[in-house]
């Protein structure tokens, strides 16, 4: 027998006056689902995503007891599929009413929708995150028909002591905006054999490159030195917490591997945030199957694992 939503919930969307309840619902997610996906107030201005359709927040009087949001790729991946990220979270004191599941209808219902409006006739795939293992998130998605497709590793390191410095034969620098669209232009290039992955549009990269969590002046590129205007690696950071700075992205172009260039970037960066007293700790999430042999690269510059979450998926309906 399914269980009854109580009918004093109140179902309305995410919005910018209700941010604040939003992180604070979060935050207390990644404490007790010991994800420490924890994050700062963000903006819901973000280009693809409208909140009055794609995220539903659910309340208990004043208090968020649950909330939902979805993106749809505005590109196809390197499969050819429309990518549909599902993410949400219930209050555990709301947990086993039915508040999960009926944030799931409404999600696969609306990215079905979107997919088909955005890439019609195109196939689409649900996904969602898995959390840690014997997670009730996980629970539900298989009750639904999803599967563990990917596993990825969350890894840190202190950024006191030794940090290692790493040679580079190109330029690293803090990116500035005349770097917006060359590091798109790597990153897509560099991630095209990720499992996954999709090309990252110019509006949806000014989103990532604008956001206001982003670190740019502890970030690095790597430029190429007969073509300053072209960037071959990239670490680009970030802070959602007070103390920890968390590496968003990492990668080299195809033509540009087997340099150390990535190694490079990232050991700069660790030392610039050292040297600014402002971070405690750095952390990075990696996929388990990385094809670059990343988590190598890590261990060499001190990282250790953490966590490991895994990632869901189906095809959809």
């Amino acid at each position: 027998m399914e269980p009854v939503i109580p009918d004093t919930l109140t179902w309305t969307h995410l919005t910018p006056d209700t941010v604040q309840q939003w992180a604070a619902l979060t935050n207390l997610l990644a404490e007790v689902d010991g994800t420490e996906e924890f994050y700062s107030v963000e903006e819901l201005d973000e280009h693809g995503f409208d909140p009055e359709r794609d995220s539903w927040a659910v309340w208990d009087g004043p208090t968020m007891v649950a909330f939902g949001q979805l993106r749809v790729g505005l590109t196809l991946d390197h499969e050819g599929r429309v990518r549909c990220n599902l993410d949400g979270g219930v209050h555990p004191e709301h947990r086993g009413r039915g508040i999960g599941r009926a944030l799931m209808d409404r999600m696969e219902a609306r990215a079905t929708e979107l997919a088909g409006e955005r890439h019609p006739g195109q196939p689409a795939i649900w996904r969602g995150p898995g959390g840690l293992e014997g997670a009730l998130a996980r629970a539900l998605f298989l009750h639904r028909g999803y599967e563990v497709v990917r596993y990825f590793n969350l890894l840190g390191r202190p950024l006191s002591g030794d940090i290692p410095r790493v040679d580079s034969d190109a330029p690293l620098l803090s990116p500035g905006p005349e770097h917006e669209e060359a590091t798109r232009l790597a990153h897509n290039a560099a991630f095209a054999d990720h499992w996954g992955s999709a090309p990252a549009s110019p509006e949806r990269w000014r989103d990532t490159w604008t956001a206001r969590s982003n670190r740019m002046d502890v970030s690095t590129v790597a430029v190429d030195p007969a073509d300053p205007t072209r960037v071959l690696a990239y670490v680009l950071a970030a802070q959602w917490v007070p103390r920890e700075l968390y590496v968003n992205l990492v990668g080299t172009v195809p033509d540009a591997r087997g340099r150390g260039l990535a190694a490079a970037a990232l050991a700069r960066t660790m030392a610039l945030a050292a040297e600014t007293g402002e971070y405690d700790v750095i952390e990075l999430d990696v996929d388990s199957d990385s094809p670059t042999g990343a988590t190598r690269l890590y261990d060499r510059l001190g990282f250790a694992h953490k966590k490991t979450w895994a990632t869901m998926q189906r095809a959809a309906r």
